[in-house]
């Protein structure tokens, strides 16, 4: 009976125990942020650096570029190639067929408007000089012969009728003059004196101002019309035309600031300005050419350069930060920008990563306007700051 009476009182003492443990609440845990959320959030361990060997450093050819406040509005990546502005470009050519005795001017020599090209010999020329010669002593004579005639008449020796006549043949001669003159223009020689030589040698001459691009005419070449001999631009200023599908080029706005990039100068984004949105649509590619004005101060940049403009369309609110593509690069499983401190010596940066905005990409936090990263060569530092976690982590 006591037996008994023990084990019951043992099973009590174990139910009760149980049932303890089973009122006494859980714990609750912290709610974790979405993954999304944790690698836009900077961390504290934004001083992580990168180190680069200097002999290294020579062959990273390390860009950098100011991180700038901007309008948050889209922006499309046009391709493109710049050209000559149009408006101060000309070839310029042999009005005949000419042979070429002297060259003036050569690739990359500036030139005025007016300045001499090329000294030329043509005998269509020489012939246009004889006959202009010829149509002033005509002239010259028949101006004489009505001076004389309306003397005559004056004192009533020669009739009306011959006054009138020696005033036709005036007007005749004078006509030829003009025709002959216009003749000898066509070859851009100047009637000035001094200049009307009498010969088959006239002057090629440049009609804008600029640069000498192209050179074609050599001493004893034969010219002709068809064929450009110099092609001569003012550079300062030069035309980028990029390609827009239809349904962007109706968002694009003349006027419209545009950053451009191009392939030859890697990291060095260039300004430029909309100044035409094309009224054609190519019926193939079903594109609109879009131009964008672009100075060139320096000289460096050259037509036939391919370039890369970021146009932005729409409606713009608010602004942003924005970086580069290539200068946001995914370190130990975040994103992050290279700020450099010293040669060879760069901080790893955690940022929030936004929008993507056409070849930019919107930073939401980690950076400021102003600050400085690097553009060409962060995948290599990357590289290298992986390199290094593995190192540390063997160890």
């Amino acid at each position: 009976m006591k037996m008994h009476t023990v084990l019951v009182a043992v099973t009590l003492a174990g139910l009760a125990t149980a049932c303890g443990r089973d009122a006494t609440p859980p714990v609750a845990e912290a709610p974790k942020a979405p993954a999304a959320d944790r690698e836009n959030q900077p961390h504290d361990d934004a001083t992580d650096t990168v180190e680069v060997d200097e002999s290294m450093l020579r062959d990273l050819r390390i860009t950098t570029q100011t991180v700038e406040s901007r309008t948050a509005a889209e922006r499309l990546s046009l391709l493109g190639e710049l050209a000559v502005d149009q408006r101060r470009y000309a070839e310029v050519g042999a009005p005949v067929v000419a042979r070429v005795l002297r060259v003036l001017a050569f690739e990359g020599d500036m030139v005025r408007r007016g300045g001499v090209l090329a000294e030329l010999t043509s005998p269509d020329l020489g012939r246009a000089r004889a006959e202009y010669e010829s149509a002033q002593a005509r002239a010259t004579l028949a101006r004489t012969a009505l001076d004389r005639v309306r003397g005559l008449a004056a004192e009533r020796i020669a009739p009306a009728r011959q006054v009138q006549e020696a005033e036709a043949e005036l007007g005749a001669a004078e006509a030829a003059v003009r025709s002959a003159r216009a003749s000898v223009t066509t070859f851009g020689a100047d009637l000035a004196e001094g200049e009307m030589a009498v010969g088959s040698t006239f002057l090629l001459r440049s009609p804008v101002a600029g640069a000498v691009i192209q050179q074609a005419a050599v001493v004893g070449q034969m010219l002709s019309p068809e064929t450009p001999a110099f092609h001569i631009g003012d550079l300062s200023r030069l035309w980028l035309t990029v390609h827009a599908f239809e349904r962007d080029a109706v968002r694009i706005t003349p006027g419209t600031s545009a950053r451009i990039a191009l392939t030859a100068l890697p990291g060095q984004d260039v300004a430029g300005t909309v100044s035409l949105v094309g009224r054609h649509v190519e019926p193939e590619s079903r594109t609109v050419d879009v131009r964008i004005d672009v100075r060139n101060p320096q000289g460096v940049l050259r037509p036939g350069m391919t370039a890369t403009a970021a146009v932005p369309v729409g409606d713009a609110t608010g602004e942003v930060l924005a970086v580069p593509v290539t200068a946001v690069q995914r370190v130990r499983d975040a994103w992050c920008v290279f700020l450099p401190q010293s040669p060879g010596h760069f901080t790893i940066r955690r940022i929030g990563r936004g929008r993507d905005l056409g070849g930019e990409i919107e930073v939401l936090s980690g950076l400021s306007a102003g600050d400085t990263v690097v553009v060409e060569g962060a995948f290599l530092l990357k590289a290298q700051a992986e390199k290094g976690t593995a190192g540390h982590d063997d160890h």
